[in-house]
């Protein structure tokens, strides 16, 4: 170990203040750490993308963000990219922690971050869920007997209301179509690993309306869906092996995506840049976007890794036989919902067969200041893939084998961060993507992202920033810039133009739009928080109920605009209030506006923690929706649509039976003042409102 007095000399060399000093010298505040709470994802996603859509409903950032914090990153061995990968340091931030810990070495405690310059203590608060300074390595046998996590957890729940898909056919209808499980929805998930280390766990889910099987050949085991993962790290030049299901993300995710994009939110200069976290064992209950095989990272050097990767799976899908080609079978689209519950959906489940090769090889600068990778990825489908004849899938892929070639990397130079990463596809079409991030002082960051996607660029696991839901047919440009004037203030915004070269689906022409945002903060003490957001959208849409064969396109506009308070005594009760509103319409064509106001509480009593939210809005249609995320349980993402006129409210407890046992109940409600059905096909509700009721335990070994 380093000699205090030399460390204590260190700090005031980098002009830190004498009291730091003073509270190193203490030897007994070596063994301490600050206590590591459990957090909110929801309200930290919530900050990340305050104005919610479908579009960046995250669920994929919700499970790397739970992943972050169940497995937290040794603040002497994180890379530069797994400490972005936080979403919490700004450039300059990153830059003054990689040169303190290359200055004095590894660091004694978590405290010691109130030493590295251009750290403050709300910075410091955000980050600590996420790092632990790690001690000394165990054997292998021994961790396994000393595991940081392991748990088993167990959900369930129901709407309570009885939707169609429940009822007995009705002979007079045309409908004889009916969910085939019970309404009981529910999962588990058990989890044992200790961080850098190993892991290893399961989960298995039944969504309402499936039903108990055992399908060996399509990767049915009982549940309606299993996922299994077994992974070890760093046993010398191993750095990572992972046997069951799995994701990778490398570069900025033109090729491998993991399964995770930040999209366009608050955060508008940590969005265009995406680390190369590598392999991540997948626990989610999300039934697509991931590897199930095995794969491995082997480090030849130690600035160079190797990652070899096999997968084979089964994807849902309607497959047919080929009119045209004799026992050649094809299927138009892969569907992604996972739900399984009538005799349709349950004869589409795991009836393709898809299988992944994959290379990577990452070589990483010794001073940390940059990258370069390459990664190759082939994909085989057991059925053909053919798309509807339709004029915007004529660039679409078509075939059962994709192979894609692309070269990723990054440079930091000062307060500049530059990267970028281009591709091919086996079809000829190009992908291309690049930005870099900049720290102009101490007071304003700016980035800017520039894009290309040919309209035959095919990468199936790629999840780049773009306007559409995959790289495919885009070019755009997007300039973030944030001003912080001091650590009360803060303001932000981005402006993204795009461009589709070619027709899309609902959009019959080649089309242009774009999207701004706005963003200003105030915090005048850990306790208060406002902030407030404005969002426009322009986009190409074809026109609704034409009378003509081939509609029109018009444009569209979308507007969104919020103002939320919040106030926090910590441990005791918080409160938030938001008032957001907005309207979409069509060009040349009447309006539909929304608004909603909610009102979320957060008490503790003792032990308990209760929480609850009451919301009223109201919209014209469903165009002028509103979007708020909701506190829920553990593991659990809530992102509901308010629409129509009524009321939304929840109430949750979160209660620790014993030392070990953990209880969460939740039940909601959103009552409609107008409609008299809810919802549509099998999920139709006749009545004005729609109920649910959640529970879930969780036991901690």
């Amino acid at each position: 170990m380093r000699p205090v007095q030399r460390h204590s000399c260190a700090i005031f060399q980098l002009g830190i203040l004498p009291l730091i000093c003073i509270f190193f010298l203490s030897k007994n505040l070596f063994a301490q750490e600050p206590p590591r709470h459990e957090i909110d994802i929801n309200q930290f996603i919530q900050d990340l993308i305050p104005i919610a859509t479908e579009e960046n409903s995250n669920e994929g950032l919700y499970e790397l963000l739970f992943q972050l914090y169940t497995n937290p990153l040794d603040l002497n061995s994180v890379t530069t990219d797994e400490l972005t990968a936080t979403l919490i340091l700004s450039e300059i931030q990153i830059k003054s922690f990689f040169d303190y810990r290359q200055k004095l070495g590894p660091f004694l405690s978590l405290y010691e971050l109130q030493a590295v310059p251009d750290f403050d203590i709300i910075t410091i608060r955000k980050l600590i869920p996420f790092v632990i300074v790690r001690p000394k390595a165990l054997p292998f046998k021994e961790s396994l007997q000393n595991p940081s996590q392991h748990f088993l957890l167990l959900r369930s729940g129901r709407v309570l209301e009885k939707q169609k898909g429940f009822t007995s056919i009705d002979t007079s209808s045309r409908s004889t179509t009916r969910y085939q499980g019970k309404p009981l929805y529910g999962n588990i998930r058990y989890r044992y690993a200790r961080a850098g280390s190993y892991s290893f766990g399961f989960v298995m889910e039944n969504d309402a309306g499936e039903v108990l099987s055992w399908q060996p050949k399509k990767q049915i085991f009982g549940a309606d869906f299993t996922s299994f993962h077994a992974q070890i790290m760093n046993r010398g030049r191993l750095k990572n092996l992972i046997i069951g299901d799995y994701q990778m993300q490398a570069g900025q995710g033109l090729i491998l995506s993991g399964g995770f994009s930040l999209g366009k939110g608050s955060e508008v200069i940590r969005t265009t840049y995406r680390s190369t976290l590598g392999l991540r064992p997948f626990t989610s209950v999300l039934e697509s976007g991931f590897f199930r095989g095995a794969a491995a990272t082997y480090s030849v050097r130690k600035e160079l890794d190797i990652t070899l990767f096999y997968s084979y799976t089964r994807r849902d899908g309607s497959v047919e036989n080929n009119a045209v080609v004799q026992d050649e079978l094809t299927v138009s689209s892969l569907q992604i919902s996972g739900y399984h519950r009538t005799k349709t959906e349950r004869e589409n489940h795991g009836a393709i067969g898809e299988q992944n090769v994959g290379f990577h090889a990452l070589y990483k600068l010794l001073s940390q200041r940059g990258q370069i990778g390459i990664a190759v990825l082939n994909t085989f489908y057991s059925a053909t893939l053919h798309k509807k004849d339709e004029l915007y899938n004529k660039f679409e892929f078509q075939g059962n084998q994709n192979t894609i070639v692309g070269i990723h990397g990054d440079y930091r130079w000062q307060n500049l961060h530059f990267f970028g990463e281009g591709a091919r596809s086996k079809s000829g079409g190009l992908g291309g993507i690049g930005g870099l991030i900049a720290g102009l002082g101490r007071t304003i960051d700016f980035t800017l992202l520039i894009r290309h996607y040919d309209r035959n660029f095919h990468s199936l696991y790629g999840g780049s920033i773009s306007e559409a839901t995959r790289p495919i047919n885009e070019t755009g440009a997007y300039w973030g810039l944030r001003y912080s004037p001091n650590r009360r203030w803060q303001f932000s915004g981005f402006y993204d133009r795009f461009h589709f070269p070619w027709l899309k689906y609902q959009i019959n022409a080649p089309s242009d739009g774009q999207d701004y945002f706005l963003h200003a903060l105030w915090k005048p003490n850990k306790k208060l928080n406002m902030y407030a957001v404005f969002h426009e959208k322009h986009k190409a849409h074809n026109e609704p109920d034409s009378r003509f064969p081939i509609p029109q396109v018009l444009e569209t506009t979308r507007r969104t605009a919020m103002i939320n308070f919040e106030y926090e005594m910590p441990l005791k009760f918080s409160v938030r209030t938001r008032l957001q509103g907005g309207d979409f319409w069509y060009e040349g064509k009447s309006k539909s506006s929304g608004f909603t106001i909610v009102q979320d509480v957060t008490y503790r009593i003792s032990k308990l923690e209760l929480s609850g939210r009451i919301a009223f809005f109201k919209t014209d249609n469903y165009d002028s929706r509103q979007y708020v995320y909701e506190k829920d349980m553990l593991y659990a993402f809530s992102l509901p649509a308010y629409y129509d006129q009524g009321t939304r409210h929840y109430l949750m407890l979160r209660y620790p039976l014993t030392q070990k046992m953990k209880l969460w109940l939740r039940w909601s409600r959103t009552h409609y003042s107008k409609l008299d059905e809810i919802s549509s096909g099998l999920n139709e509700i006749q009545g004005k409102k729609r109920s649910e009721l959640k529970a879930q335990v969780m036991y901690q070994f």
